[in-house]
């Protein structure tokens, strides 16, 4: 279980996903529908009533949604980043994050791939010229420190 009580206030934005991008790929089709409960939040998450909850429809997480008017109306200008799909989700949400201007942190232990290459490859390659990198325990010892 995380402590939040003592994170200064700061915005949590939760993300879920409704559907995908209409354009077409090389892939195809989904070849495969969407369980009935798919946009549910895992329990393990601990949703606060004054989190911040936005589903997309898109690769990332800006585009098409209102993420970055949230995060500008709190006055947001570091964002961190967890998540599934590290090679694509994350990857599209950092890079989106990075060209608004936000300073980015990539929390890569916090977040998963299919293809353990392609999540080392965002990590080690991709990440690093899109913000910071850091790992779980670092970011909650910052968020929980006491000025």
């Amino acid at each position: 279980m995380i402590d939040r009580r003592n994170w200064r206030g700061l915005p949590v934005v939760l993300v879920n996903v409704s559907g995908a991008a209409p354009g077409r790929t090389d892939a195809g089709p989904r070849k495969f529908a969407f369980a009935a409960d798919w946009t549910e939040l895992v329990p393990e998450l601990e949703r606060h009533p004054d989190d911040y909850v936005v589903t997309k429809q898109r690769v990332g997480a800006f585009l098409g949604t209102n993420l970055d008017e949230i995060l500008r109306g709190r006055g947001v200008t570091q964002i961190v980043l967890t998540g599934v799909a590290t090679s694509f989700g994350v990857d599209s949400t950092a890079r989106s994050a990075y060209d608004l201007g936000y300073n980015v942190t990539m929390v890569v232990d916090a977040m998963t791939d299919r293809d353990a290459d392609a999540h080392r490859h965002s990590a080690e390659k991709i990440f690093p010229r899109l913000g910071e990198t850091a790992r779980s325990e670092d970011v909650l010892k910052l968020l929980q420190h006491d000025d």
